[in-house]
């Protein structure tokens, strides 16, 4: 029997699926943004699909504590300090060496993301931060690529597929991210390992249902709570005043409503800003949540927060100082863990 043919013969054995949906399966091409719980799962879930073409972005490297819940690493890939991108499609290459897997090692951001949808038929969030997310949202809707959101904190996980120019957007969901230091992040938090697992699937099995030209469950916010045992799915409707995908304007890809990060020179930091004004931090609030994770100082101007070996000042208007590093990709992978945005 054909090696294909044995590789999928359970997938193609669907009625959904079938010889014709297996074969513009082989032909689609993926985008995953974000390597970490959810992004090794939905990439596993992914090339086992034999998905033609899988371009995986990340900008942070492997590290211990990854391990819960980030199936595609183990204590090598930490030893070795691998970028997670590398380690994941070394990974990948053995599971299924007859498609096109792809590392790249970056910061997404508005100069980069539509060179990244070069050849791409769907987007597949898997970031840790809601900004990043507001810039697919942007990228995907003006060039019609279909998106899904996905994202997990503690016990909860939600997931939301996005086909622009018929359902609702992000931005009709939520017309802006909420501000920095507001929602609690997977670093104060926790995550349990199980709720990006069952994230993951419910993305990739939508993300095949699009590629095989089946009907998605479009416009619906799907929202779990395993430790609850709870499911619930709420109806998003489109707004024709969106700003996105009404109005077509485009806040996040044209950089107007990000963070800037910039190296401090001889200093040894880099410096996080956010360019709208989202009022200010509940400094308070934030100083409880890092309390249990490192040592953290109010002197009634600023936290100071010190973890491993970095350093983060943080201001009430959220503008951060982040010593330790002049690396701007590892600096705003900092600030999205503790900070939030």
């Amino acid at each position: 029997m054909d090696e294909k043919l044995i590789r999928y013969e359970k997938q193609v054995r669907l009625a959904g699926i079938g010889e014709t949906g297996q074969s513009r399966i082989s032909t689609a091409a993926v985008l995953i943004i974000g390597c970490g719980a959810l992004g090794t799962h939905l990439a596993s879930h992914i090339v086992r699909a034999g998905v033609g073409i899988v371009r995986i972005v990340d900008r942070d490297f492997v590290e211990l504590s990854n391990l819960q819940r980030q199936v595609l690493f183990d204590e090598t890939d930490v030893r070795r300090q691998l970028p997670k991108a590398a380690a994941a499609v070394e990974k990948l290459r053995r599971i299924n060496s007859g498609i096109e897997i792809e590392a790249v090692i970056s910061d997404v951001n508005s100069r980069n993301i539509e060179n990244m949808l070069d050849r791409i038929d769907l987007v597949l969030d898997a970031t840790d931060n809601m900004e990043t997310r507001y810039l697919i949202n942007d990228a995907c809707v003006k060039h019609g690529i279909p998106w899904i959101y996905g994202g997990v904190i503690g016990t909860t996980g939600m997931t939301m597929v996005i086909l622009p120019g018929q359902t609702a957007c992000l931005r009709c969901l939520s017309e802006t991210p909420p501000a920095p230091g507001v929602m609690p992040t997977c670093e104060t938090e926790g995550v349990l390992g199980s709720v990006p697992a069952v994230i993951a699937a419910i993305q990739a099995a939508e993300a095949l249902k699009i590629m095989v030209g089946h009907d998605p469950a479009a416009g619906e916010l799907v929202h779990i709570d395993l430790w609850d045992n709870e499911m619930n799915r709420f109806q998003v409707h489109r707004r024709a005043d969106c700003p996105a995908c009404g109005r077509r304007q485009f806040d996040f890809l044209a950089g107007a409503a990000a963070t800037e990060a910039f190296s401090l020179c001889g200093r040894n930091a880099v410096q996080i800003a956010a360019i709208a004004d989202a009022g200010p931090l509940d400094l308070a609030g934030l100083k409880v949540r890092l309390a249990s994770l490192g040592t953290v100082t109010d002197n009634g101007f600023f936290l100071n927060f010190k973890i491993d070996s970095y350093e983060l000042i943080i201001f009430p208007d959220a503008r951060t100082i982040i010593k330790g590093t002049t690396d701007e990709a590892t600096a705003r992978s900092l600030f999205a863990r503790y900070v939030g945005g």
